[in-house]
């Protein structure tokens, strides 16, 4: 992936940029994480037309992007605010400042045009976003224009076709952050109150004379003006934006000697359901908002299958589970029909109809291309049954069909029959068997629901399920634990082997999650119905859960709700692992539930306080060690990965000329950093693939190293219980919240920070040169999660003595 952008020069020089105020250095979990982007123009009902067409060249020419779009305004009809809405699902209304502008000095004060030219200069005024791209109503959209959206320096302007490079085209502006401010709206009102500008420019005339020729230079095709196709000139197979300068416009009739301009705008002057028609028929990736956008009406419509499919995969991403399984079993789908039984099956499973999932998923089998995922989700669905034996039968042909398929291999190797009196599926390592036990009273296990990884998954997953236990016990094994896995249906043998215990812990982890494992029991991680929750006989500590959503993620609202309710109804004790969670929760809950949440940390945290024995390191490596995360990397990266990819090689670049850089890899995915960092940038890393690791050889590894620089939560928490510095890469509101519990949000980078490479690297030397104070004040921090942990286990072990 090439980081280069074709758009931009370096800015020439001229009026001073307004200063980035802060940039780089806002707290952890302070502001949004992701670069928050919009789209923006003026509409009024005489443009209207012309904007509409805008918006569906734009969805049929960029089907992948999907950002709000302010549609600034002063005098739309309801019924126009319809159309424009039916053809965006993310619509922002603006009512402009009419009044705003008319004392600017004008070069024709009755023409209403005139008067209205400068309505989109409240764009200025908008305070939501970090990039606004303001498009002109007689634009339309004819190729990509993401490298757009990836700009992140100055004010981007294509230069004026007749005025050389000195003066910018308003009708395209990429606008960043640094200029939606009151100073720049300011200096707007200053000139054009004073009218020192060229009066017939209108707002661009403003903006040239602000600007004095100062902003950066955005390639001509993504603002390509009529005026160079006269005479009949075809529209070049580059240009990405067409605009229609000039008074005659495409939707009033046009102007002659431009035929192949004014075709180009017609090809996108549809009806709606012709608009449908050729979104649905375009191949390839579709923003699933825009799916579920455009699905919804074409459901309603009547119409076929092969829409039907697009719309519930969408919804299947977006964690719509229920109403995807709604739009399919609207249709009658031929058996021939795999990819459609598949998907049905899957969100028939999502929602906890498991046996009508399985009818679909077999039919699936019967066609090679969709048989090795068929199986592995049949499979799955048979383990979280508890039907081990149909699960590895379904594994195995699964791998008979691919024998790649790493879900089937996965559940193959779950599920093999235990010899020789081994451990449980479910079950950990085993820990220090015979130790005593700390929650007094006699002798018995405890049920454990939790995570439990397989090999080769997350490496902080498999340290987790046994840190937790060690707060209870030295015991981890399964002479004092009842495993319980997450992700299976708490049936009534589920229910008789944790009623026969003296109490169920649920943790750790982010449990509190709508998509690792969907079902529609809980709409959270752990498969059970409220009915069986309140069947649990035995006391219920819920011990450090995260509220684990991305931003952007929700739940399936009111079943989460509900089932949050009852838990915390049956809980004795109920402990989220930072406060960012216990707000999130709270929030869901009345106010006699909401007061019994605490922060209780997680307990991978204070690692060196659990496992007995432990000893500092004399000495450490001279290293450095990195981590990148990958899963739901959308949702991570938005937009910016490839600005990520080149800020973090110059970081690492820096940082190891100090120290060795390696790379800590916590799941097979991560490796992907690896892969790109090499063949964009040309840096190789030594790989520590900790997924194969042993919990005890993790956490020798990030003790003995001297900072971690990490994008998984676990990536900070693991090597912070170890005593070790850490700066965490922050793409998750966890890892701010985790920041915020410590009092140091300094140790957290977002990932979209536009000075990465800088601000990262100036942090990461702070804390190798002053590496014994941090590792003290690591430590320090350390002792206040410790306390809590303390405080709540003193609560909590009195809970689970055996009465008898």
């Amino acid at each position: 992936m090439s980081t280069a952008s074709p758009l931009t020069a370096t800015p020439r020089p001229g009026t001073a940029r307004p200063a980035v105020a802060g940039a780089g250095h806002a707290p952890a979990g302070s502001r949004p994480l992701k670069r928050r982007i919009a789209f923006a123009s003026y509409v009024d009902e005489n443009y209207l037309p012309g904007f509409l067409t805008l918006l569906r060249s734009l969805a049929l020419t960029n089907p992948t992007l999907c950002e709000d779009f302010l549609v600034l305004h002063d005098d739309l009809r309801p019924d126009s605010i319809a159309r424009i809405r039916a053809l965006h699902p993310r619509v922002r209304l603006r009512a402009v400042r009419t009044d705003h502008y008319a004392d600017f000095v004008k070069g024709d004060q009755t023409n209403y045009l005139v008067r209205k030219a400068y309505f989109i200069l409240d764009v200025f005024t908008v305070r939501d976003y970090d990039t606004i791209i303001t498009l002109d109503t007689d634009m339309v959209v004819l190729d990509r224009i993401d490298e757009l959206l990836r700009m992140r320096d100055g004010l981007g302007a294509v230069a004026q076709f007749f005025h050389g490079e000195s003066k910018l085209n308003s009708g395209l502006l990429v606008i960043q952050k640094e200029f939606l401010t009151d100073a720049f709206c300011a200096r707007v009102d200053e000139i054009g109150l004073a009218g020192s500008y060229e009066l017939d420019k209108h707002d661009q005339g403003i903006l040239n004379a602000l600007l004095a020729g100062d902003f950066v230079r955005v390639d001509a095709r993504y603002n390509y003006v009529k005026r160079r196709l006269a005479g009949n000139k075809p529209v070049p197979e580059d240009v990405a934006v067409l605009h229609y300068t000039g008074r005659h416009k495409p939707w009033q009739g046009g102007e002659t000697g431009y035929a192949p301009a004014e075709e180009a705008w017609h090809r996108y002057d549809l009806d709606d359901a012709a608009l449908r028609a050729e979104f649905f028929a375009l191949p390839g990736r579709k923003h699933p908002e825009l799916v579920r956008h455009f699905g919804r009406q074409a459901h309603r419509a009547g119409s076929g299958l092969d829409t039907a499919v697009q719309l519930a995969d969408a919804l299947m991403e977006l964690g719509d589970y229920r109403e995807a399984a709604e739009v399919l079993g609207r249709h009658r789908i031929p058996a021939r029909d795999a990819r459609a039984h598949a998907l049905y099956g899957n969100a028939l499973m999502a929602c906890a109809r498991y046996e009508e999932a399985r009818t679909h998923l077999l039919l699936a089998t019967a066609h090679p291309p969709t048989a090795p995922r068929a199986h592995a989700r049949l499979a799955q669905l048979a383990w979280v049954l508890h039907d081990d034996a149909t699960a590895a039968s379904h594994a195995l042909a699964g791998l008979s069909a691919d024998p790649t398929d790493r879900m089937c291999g996965i559940l193959h190797r779950r599920t093999a029959p235990v010899s020789g009196g081994g451990r449980p599926a479910d079950a950990p390592p085993a820990g220090r068997n015979g130790a005593s036990d700390q929650g007094g009273g006699r002798a018995g296990r405890l049920a454990h629901v939790a995570f439990y990884m397989d090999g080769q998954g997350n490496a902080g997953d498999k340290v987790l399920p046994e840190a937790v236990r060690r707060c209870f016990s030295d015991d981890t094994g399964p002479g004092a634990w009842q495993s319980e896995h997450v992700h299976r249906f708490v049936d009534d043998a589920a229910l008789e082997r944790i009623n026969r215990q003296r109490g169920l812990v649920i943790g750790g982890g982010g449990l509190f999650i709508p998509d690792t494992s969907p079902n529609g029991n809980s709409a959270w991680q752990w498969n059970v119905t409220d009915e069986a929750m309140r069947r649990i006989e035995v006391p219920i500590v819920v011990f450090a859960v995260g509220y684990n959503t991305f931003e952007g993620q929700d739940y399936a609202r009111e079943r989460f709700t509900d089932s949050l309710r009852t838990l915390v109804e049956r809980a004795a004790f109920f402990g989220l692992r930072n406060h960012g969670s216990v707000e999130r929760v709270r929030d869901l809950l009345p106010r006699e539930l909401a007061d019994t949440v605490v922060h209780q940390p997680c307990p991978t945290t204070v690692a060196r306080q659990l496992i007995p024995g432990w000893r500092d390191p004399a000495e450490r490596d001279d290293t450095v060690l990195v981590n990148i995360a990958y899963d739901r990397a959308g949702l991570r990266f938005g937009h910016d990965y490839g600005h990520v990819l080149a800020e973090l090689a110059a970081a690492i670049r820096r940082i190891g000329e100090h120290a060795e850089v390696r790379y800590a890899s916590h799941a097979v995915t991560d490796d992907t950093f690896v892969t790109d960092l090499r063949r964009e940038h040309g840096i190789s890393l030594p790989v520590l693939p900790m997924y194969d690791w042993s919990t005890e050889r993790i956490l020798t590894e990030y003790a003995r190293t001297k900072l971690v620089i990490g994008a998984r939560g676990h990536a900070g928490m693991v090597p912070f219980g170890a005593g070790t510095p850490i700066l965490s890469l922050i793409s998750h509101p966890k890892l701010g919240y985790f920041l915020r519990d410590i009092d140091r949000p300094e140790w957290g980078v977002s990932v979209h920070e536009r000075h990465l490479a800088e601000l990262l690297t100036e942090r990461a030397l702070g804390l190798l040169d002053r590496h014994e104070a941090t590792v003290a004040d690591v430590h320090d921090r350390q002792v206040l999660l410790w306390r809590i942990t303390q405080e709540n286990m003193g609560r909590i072990r009195p809970l689970l003595v055996d009465p008898a």
